[in-house]
């Protein structure tokens, strides 16, 4: 078991998370990106295709309540580089970088969600391809222990990424009440070469690590550094 399907199986709610790397034979950038629930509201939800990235939509739209915080497109596509985040401000960094700003500087606008007492972190990643180079950013916005009158931004950037590494970001450490905000830098991931060998094993393999009664859908993406052709799956848990 791979370190990535263990810190799955061992969180219960991990909320929504992503994850960044480099197969281990070197050719291949790799990100993935899930969501789970607790309310029917959250779990009333599926991805589906949108241009080159995905959006949320509701699975029952009869059931839907509050679509603000669960109705987004989580990937989007600018020119080389994916973006992948866990709200709107997947938005937020497109328009910012295509004004010519930085995946950082495109963020100093915005903070984690509104939902207290949760204060639900906002990750984001960015992966940039370009001839046959490849590095990615990621960064989490997030409460001071807590407390909204504070807003905490990390940015962690990798430039040549190792090949069979990844890092894996998420918003809460674990269940609770309230939920308990992800701390400490991106967890390091192997991607050894049988968990990386294709799409399909990759995306099987951390569907299953999620917990059962929480997941809702993942999408992962391979994106060939070579020539920035790539492959998309989706899963959902409601068909």
């Amino acid at each position: 078991m791979s370190i990535l399907e263990k810190e799955l199986r061992e969180n219960s709610y991990p909320g929504r998370g992503i994850v960044i790397g480099r197969s281990a034979d070197g050719s291949k950038a790799i990100t993935a990106y899930f969501i789970m629930g607790r309310s029917s509201n959250s779990r009333n939800r599926v991805f589906v295709t949108e241009g080159e990235g995905i959006r949320t939509e509701a699975f029952d739209p009869s059931k839907m309540e509050d679509p603000s915080l669960i109705i987004y497109a989580p990937v989007r596509v600018l020119g080389n580089k994916t973006i992948v985040t866990n709200g709107d401000q997947t938005d937020t960094i497109y328009e910012g970088m295509d004004k010519q700003m930085t995946f950082e500087q495109s963020l100093r606008g915005r903070e984690f969600e509104p939902d207290g007492p949760n204060y639900t972190p906002r990750i984001s990643g960015i992966l940039h391809i370009e001839n046959g180079r490849y590095s990615y950013a990621m960064s989490i916005l997030k409460s001071d222990q807590g407390d909204p009158s504070a807003c905490l931004r990390y940015t962690f950037a990798f430039e040549n990424p190792l090949a069979g590494k990844g890092r894996f970001i998420h918003t809460y450490d674990g269940d609770g009440n309230p939920l308990p905000s992800f701390t400490g830098e991106p967890t390091v991931v192997d991607f050894d070469q049988e968990f990386t060998a294709d799409i399909d094993t990759f995306t099987d393999r951390v569907w299953d690590a999620l917990n059962e009664d929480n997941k809702v859908s993942l999408f992962v993406r391979f994106i060939n550094i070579a020539d920035g052709t790539y492959e998309t799956r989706i899963v959902n848990k409601n068909q």
